[in-house]
Formats: structure tokens, sequence, C-alpha cells
């Protein structure tokens, strides 16, 4: 059968990625049955495009190759094309990075560029970016076609023999040592995390490692959380010194707040102008947390200035939150970002601009490309005041009338395109975030924004058995992962600490049942990352280390284990113990890369204090917030009404008594109910570590 006739398919779909390229020449196809089925009839193997609407290289090889019709001729005569969203189709993106990691002997990205054999999808050559003329020590892409298609009819027979062993080896990979061999250490992995993550640290620019540089907010928690009961002070230092970079240089917008995905450059000037809606998720929260563990003002700006940008830019009308915002526009990366002096001069009165350009730098040289200036903080305030003759106060307000008049100015500019489908997981994060910061720092409209969102998860992705991960122009995806189901579980316990819902309780629980059911390892312990009626090619992904999310695997015990010691429930509790043992073979190597099982781990072995206050609405709200003080980032604390109905037994044991009632818990222990107010001073501090 010849696939030459094919067109392309995309059109029809709902993600912005697909549809970007709708129009290009290659006969693109979904993956799907009808793709699949027509690469085996053709006996052709399969191109595998893997990316997402706000990857930059991905908008760089399209212009390139896949809007050239000679390319795209190539492409057609010799392969079934494939492109797939990786935020919609997360388990295709984890088969196939880990058969390139495996196959090239490296890391991958985006695009991904995989050739899969037809009859079992197996890869046996791949790469991420390919240019369309040689250059960066890469091959011309047409060429590469060519040779690719050539070596797969040629060599056929010895292809089929070594696809079992890759696919073996991809299991392996995803087992919890993949060594295989036991490692033990008399070290605990959360100081052997601690001792690797200072050996990482840049101490001239804060953060880890070097170009590129990524915001690794696991890290920099781990950081936070270093010996609670005897302050890391190298560590805490290390952790301020990151979070000021961060927030203080280039990966920050300091227009309209919020954080872009990563830095080019060591020294957080230059990002990747992308913003993502993950990385704001996880930082956001951490911005809340550095501010009580430290008192550091701007720690709490900036979650309040970044969590404004997402209720502005990010949040749906009807609930839930948007997934990227693109690096490009114009056809350019960062010109919506960018800045001349002249135009800040031109927009600006003489005084305002004064202060504007002394505070962000542009009279200094052009940061950007040697042309161009991306907004910094270049001098602190108070120097800009003085360096002016200016009281810090008038500074200050000039800075302000700056920042919004340039932000006027940006809006009037071609915006980057934003993609706006609805993921569950990434919205769990965000459920997470906001209510998170919205309790600790008092800011009531994060708690809100964060109602809507469950609400409109339960409404629109969950039918009541099974959560979708993807929801866009009122099509949802058949599935959902591991993911899915643990970082909205996550969230949604997050909520009830901020805001007590009875319906929100029900979820949570028929959240961790169904993941339970249809996720668990029931030989090994642990949780795949697909379904077990999902039809995953090659294997199923366990994984239990983190990359640019937390640990699904971690993620889901830690938050089985909050709501088994929230329900009195061994059930869930024996759930979370085995997924965290399970994962105990990943510890023993670089256990700076899995912070959040770490965390797991000590809730598993130690389990934090947790507080269950019961009353009527006035008490309930004075004693919950005479708890938000401080920084106690072990302490769970539950405020519900005392007329809160269905509640499951083990919680309901917990009953009211007077106006309001505090148990104290740890695990599944209590501790004799308090219901005087020095007694629950005296509990507070108890379980402020």
């Amino acid at each position: 059968m010849d696939t030459t006739g094919l067109t392309n398919r995309l059109a029809s779909e709902t993600s912005p990625y697909l549809k970007q390229h709708a129009d290009n020449p290659v006969a693109w196809q979904p993956w799907d049955d009808h793709a699949l089925r027509e690469a085996r009839l053709a006996d052709k193997p399969i191109l595998l495009s893997v990316g997402y609407s706000a990857c930059h290289w991905c908008h760089v090889m399209a212009h390139e190759s896949f809007e050239d019709g000679h390319v795209a001729s190539v492409m057609n005569r010799l392969f079934v094309c494939i492109k797939v969203d990786r935020e919609e189709r997360p388990d295709l993106d984890r088969v196939y990075q880990a058969a390139h990691n495996l196959l090239a002997r490296r890391g991958g990205g985006w695009p991904l560029t995989m050739f899969l054999a037809p009859d079992d999808l197996t890869p046996f050559f791949g790469g991420t970016y390919f240019p369309k003329e040689p250059r960066f020590g890469l091959p011309a892409f047409p060429d590469l076609l060519v040779q690719v298609e050539h070596y797969f009819r040629e060599h056929r027979a010895e292809l089929s023999a070594q696809a079992p062993r890759l696919r073996e080896a991809l299991r392996a990979e995803g087992r919890t040592n993949p060594h295989g061999e036991a490692r033990t250490s008399d070290t605990p992995a959360a100081l052997r995390a601690l001792t690797e993550l200072k050996g990482q640290f840049d101490g001239a620019n804060g953060g880890f490692g070097g170009a590129p540089k990524f915001p690794h907010p696991g890290g920099v928690r781990r950081l936070l959380l270093a010996s609670p009961d005897q302050p890391d002070l190298d560590a805490l230092a290390m952790a301020r010194a990151t979070l000021r970079a961060m927030a203080d240089r280039g990966l920050y917008d300091h227009l309209e707040g919020g954080f872009f995905r990563y830095s080019v450059d060591a020294q957080w000037h230059i990002p990747h102008f992308e913003k993502m809606l993950y990385d704001n998720a996880q930082l956001i929260p951490l911005y809340a947390e550095a501010f009580l563990a430290t008192g550091e003002g701007r720690f709490r700006d900036v979650a309040i200035e970044a969590g404004d940008w997402v209720l502005g830019a990010m949040q749906a009308p009807e609930g839930g939150y948007y997934a990227t915002l693109d690096a490009d526009s114009e056809g350019e990366e960062g010109t919506f970002y960018l800045w001349q002096r002249s135009e800040v001069e031109a927009r600006l009165d003489a005084d305002t601009a004064a202060v504007a350009i002394s505070y962000f730098g542009l009279d200094l040289p052009p940061n950007f490309e040697g042309h161009a200036h991306h907004l910094l903080i270049a001098r602190p305030l108070e120097a800009v005041a003085a360096h002016l003759g200016l009281s810090q106060d008038l500074a200050a307000q000039r800075l302000a009338r700056a920042r919004a008049q340039l932000t006027a100015v940006r809006a009037s500019r071609p915006k980057p395109s934003r993609d706006d489908k609805i993921l569950t997981a990434w919205n769990g994060l965000m459920i997470k975030a906001f209510a998170r910061a919205g309790r600790l720092l008092g800011i009531a409209r994060f708690v809100d924004s964060a109602q809507r969102a469950c609400d409109r998860m339960r409404r629109d992705l969950w039918d009541g058995t099974h959560l979708a991960a993807v929801t866009k122009d009122g099509r949802t995806s058949p599935y959902g992962y591991l993911d899915d189901y643990a970082f909205l579980l996550d969230g949604v316990l997050e909520l009830l600490m901020a805001r007590w819902r009875d319906t929100d309780l029900a979820f949570a629980r028929a959240l961790a049942a169904r993941m339970i059911a249809d996720f668990a390892d029931t030989e090994a312990g642990g949780f795949y990352f697909t379904a077990s009626d999902h039809d995953t090619p090659l294997y199923r992904p366990k994984t239990f280390a983190d990359d640019a999310l937390p640990s699904g695997n971690a993620v889901a015990a830690s938050a089985l284990l909050r709501l088994a010691h929230l329900l009195a429930d061994p059930a869930l509790e024996t759930a979370a113990q085995r997924a965290v043992a399970a994962g105990q073979g990943a510890l023993a190597y670089t256990p700076s890369m899995h912070t959040a099982l770490i965390e797991a781990w000590e809730d598993a072995t130690d389990p934090p204090a947790l507080i269950v206050l019961r009353g009527a609405a006035d008490p309930l709200a004075q004693w919950q917030e005479r708890a938000r003080t401080g920084f106690a980032p072990r302490r769970s604390l539950f405020a519900i009404p005392a007329d809160a109905r269905d509640l499951p037994e083990g919680l309901a044991a917990r009953a009211p008594a007077g106006p309001i009632v505090a148990y104290a818990c740890q695990g599944l222990q209590c501790e004799a109910p308090v219901t005087d107010e020095q007694a629950f001073e005296a509990l507070l501090a108890r379980t402020a570590l």
C-alpha cells in the first residue's frame, strides 16, 4: 500500500500544537489506530515527532523543514508521519524519550524525532532537533531521512532481532534500581541529597549547575527543609540566594510577574521565554514558604505577583488554568518582552524613565544578543534612589508608575500565543499552589481560584469513576495518567486545609480509590504511569525521579499518607507505605533527583503532625488563623465545621465538643483533645518543626 496519498489529518484535532502543523505539506497523522494501521499495511517506518506548542526549537524545525515542500515530499514518500503533543500524551513522550536515551546514550528533549518499526512500534533511531541544512554537527534532515529509511530496509532482520532486547532494557530502566544490584548507606537519603545539592550549588549566581539553568524547585525546597530541628544555615543561605537570583534577574517577568521556563545562561539573565503553568505552580508556594521561613518580604511579594499573573493570564473563565504561553511572537523568540532604551525614554516622562532605566539596567549594554534589553533588577531600589537623590518612597512610586506604563505599552504588542487546553495534572499542581499560598499568606482570591478550578476538574474531567487528562473545546481525552490522579488528589487535600468543603473530601476519597485500583503495582508496590487498561507501546513506565514535575509516585504516596492519617484509614496508609518502599532502590542513587520521594519517605517513617479542628465558624476561623503564622512544613491542619456531613468513621470519631476542639495526631496515633486557647498555643509550638 502506498501512503504518499495520505492527507494531513491534524485540522480536526483540538491540541493547539497539532493545529500549528495542520497546514504543513507533511501528511501528518495523529497517533491513533488509523495511522498505525496505515503504517503496518504500507510496511513503512513511522516518523514520530513529539513537541508542544510553546517549544521554540519545535517552531524552528517546523519552519525549516515541515513547511518546506521538498522536505515534506521526502517525509511523505518514505514514512508515515505522526505528530504528538507531549502534553496530551505524556505516556508516549515518556516511552520514546526513554528509548532515545538508550539509543543515543544522551538526554533527549523537544522536538523529539524518533523512527519506529511499523509492526511493533519499537524505535530503531532517533534524535531531537535536526536542521534542514548541515550545522551544529548535525546532518541535514532531508539527507538523514533517506539514510534512515535505507538502513531500515537493509537491516530489517537485524532490527527485528534487536527489538526485544531494547524493550527489555526499557523495562529495566523503569525498575527502582537500574544498576541491578543492592546499594546501602548508613547516611540517610535526605542528608545525601543535601550533600549533592551543596556540591551542585553555584555560589556566584545561585541555583544548581551551569547553563542552561533550571529553577529546580524541589531542590530549593529541600534546602529550606534541611534539618528543621537544627537549622542548616548553609542550606538556608543557598536557598535564599537562589530564590533572590531567580526573582531579581531575567527568569522573572518584572512587569507582569510570573516565571519563564529556564535561563540560557548561568547568571539567570536571559530566559527561554516560554511560560509554563507547572513551573509557576511549583514556584509560587515555594516563595510563600520561603517568606515564612526567612521573613523576607520580597519572597511574599513575588509569590503574590506571580499568582496574580496566573489569575490574569492563565485562568479560564469557567475555572481551571491554561497550559503555556509561547516563547515566540512575530516569529521571533522573546520579542514581546524586549526593550530598547529609546523606547522607554519616549514612553515615560523623564523622572519616571530615570528610575526605570537605572533600576532595570537600561543604561548598560544590551543583554539580549547585543541589540535589545530584557528587564532585570540591575541595581537595588535604594541604590537607584541614592544615585538620583530621591527618597526611597518617591523612587518606589516612580518605579510602580514605570511598571504600569510599560506594561500598558507591552500589551499593545502582538502577544505570544497561549495554549489554552486544560491539563488535569498541571491544574492539580496549580490548585495546590493557590490553596497553599493563599492559606499561608492570607490571600483569599487565591483560595477562591483554587476552589473554582477544583469544581471545573470535578465537572468536566471526572465522570464519576475515571479522570481525563485534558479538555479542550468541550472535548476530553478518554484516559488519565498517574500524575493526573496524584497531583489532583494532592491539590484537593491542600484545598481542604485552606477551606473545608464536604464535596472536596468525597472527591479526594474517590480519586484515591481509583488511583489505587487502576495504577498500583500489586506485586512490587508503587504506581505505574498508565492505567491497567491503557494500551501503552513497549512497556508501562514506573518512575520515582523528579524531572520538570515532581515524581508522580512520590506525590501519590505523600497524598495517600495525608489522606490516610486524616481518615484514620490503615488501608490507604499501607498503599502509601508500599509505594515508598518500592522507591528505596531509586534513593540509593542520586537522591537529589528524588526530592519528592524523600519527603514521602520522611512522612512515612516519621509522620508529620496532623491537627483536626471541629467547631463553629467563628472559633474555627480564629484558631485556623493562629496556626497560619510561622514556617511549619510538617504540620497539616484541617478546620472542619461542626455540621460537616457524611464524614467517614475514622474522621467522624473526632467529634465536635463545645465551641471548638483540636485533635492532634501523628500517623494513626492521637493525643487527648484540646479545648482551651492556651493548650492550643502550646500544641502549635510543639508541632511547628
